[in-house]
């Protein structure tokens, strides 16, 4: 029996997983399919929210810290596993902000460098950006990380520590309780038990959490995105335009994204989302329309009201907790979701205050 089990393998719950672990506790962690290969795999790395003036408080709280977490986990998991998780802080260039008033008080407001600036600064930035209007914001202390290249660290340090069970292939059927707490799940691998569950199981989430009569307002939301093999440096920082951004990577290759899509599970993708990318792409950056599309593909965050996650116990089940319902900012969100899930856990002093976030009642009642 191990002192957790973790159902669900992307980079929530491998963060979880790896903070467990390093306070000494045995962790086991089940996946469906392979580990990160889920939304994890499938946004952009962004380690911000789009429009970070935008979001409420709770939101904000947990992006803040977890922004200032990612230098350091990224340097770590490098040094541990020879896999680079690829962090650049090379800042972000917004262009055509209709509330960029809003944005510079917030900025202040947080002291967060955040500043107007013209077309001279935007063309010495990224010479081959077409502006939008005679001004743009610029962010300089955002970051971005690799994301698929980051799970894959995550699972290579877990692998590695003996505290540690992984079981991929590994699918969740339901919960072993009668008459009394949760003691285990029962999976395609037979049962297993555990002192304490936790489900970080992302757009998943809620189907699993039915079994126990608890109905979590989180639901999957569909992105498309597509990546462009364009030369390096042809843009060497994130571009942000209309809700629709451009991420380079070290090797050359450009992230477009994303859409936004009530499609159930549904992951398909289709000719209309790739004409309005490469639009999107196209309008920020002209010379992409040389380039070819190397890849399409579509991942399913997990949508809840607000973009609130939900953190903690769940309410008559004291030793069941969960870790879901980031929708756009599952990797943003994750170092300080997965921090304040821990602190609870182990009974230490939460990073920030775990209130807004609990899984109470009026939370799952009144959504």
């Amino acid at each position: 029996m191990s002192d957790f089990l973790i159902i669900g393998g992307g980079v929530i719950g491998m963060m979880t997983a790896l903070q467990l672990a390093d306070a000494g506790q045995q962790v086991t962690l089940v996946e469906r399919g392979r580990c990160g290969q889920e939304a994890s795999w499938a946004g952009g790395g962004i380690v911000s929210p789009l429009y970070p003036w935008r979001y409420s408080a709770a939101v904000s709280q947990l992006s803040r810290w977890s922004e200032g977490a990612y230098p350091s986990l990224a340097l770590r998991l490098l040094e541990e596993t020879g896999i680079d998780p690829e962090y650049r802080q090379k800042g972000l260039l917004y262009l055509n902000v209709d509330d960029a008033e809003k944005a510079l008080h917030w900025s202040r407001q947080l002291g967060k460098p955040l500043e107007r600036v013209g077309e001279d600064f935007v063309y010495n930035k990224e010479p081959n950006v077409v502006m939008a209007g005679d001004s743009a914001l610029w962010m300089p202390t955002l970051g971005s990380v690799r994301n698929p290249r980051l799970a894959k660290a995550l699972k290579a340090r877990l692998t590695a520590m003996p505290q540690v069970t992984l079981r991929e292939q590994c699918e969740v059927s339901g919960f072993i309780h009668k008459n009394g707490p949760v003691k285990g799940v029962m999976t395609s691998h037979g049962p297993l038990e555990a002192e304490r569950i936790i489900v970080c199981g992302g757009a998943w989430a809620a189907q699993l959490l039915v079994q126990l009569d608890i109905q979590l307002p989180v639901r999957p939301v569909k992105g498309q995105m597509i990546t462009y093999q364009a030369p390096k440096d042809l843009v060497q920082r994130v571009v942000l335009k209309d809700g629709r951004y451009i991420i380079p990577r070290a090797d050359g290759l450009l992230l477009v994204g994303s859409t936004l899509e009530e499609a159930g599970f549904d992951k398909t993708t289709d000719a209309a989302a790739l004409a309005s990318l490469k639009q999107s792409a196209e309008a920020i950056l002209p010379a992409l329309a040389l380039c070819p599309v190397a890849h399409q593909w579509a991942g399913l965050r997990p949508g809840s009201p607000e973009g609130i996650p939900f953190i903690g116990a769940l309410p008559e089940w004291p030793n069941v907790f969960v870790n879901a319902g980031h929708y756009r900012n599952g990797l943003v969100l994750a170092p300080a979701s997965t921090h304040l899930l821990v602190d609870q856990l182990l009974g230490r002093e939460p990073v920030i205050d775990p209130a807004p976030y609990q899984p109470t009642p009026e939370r799952l009642i009144n959504t």
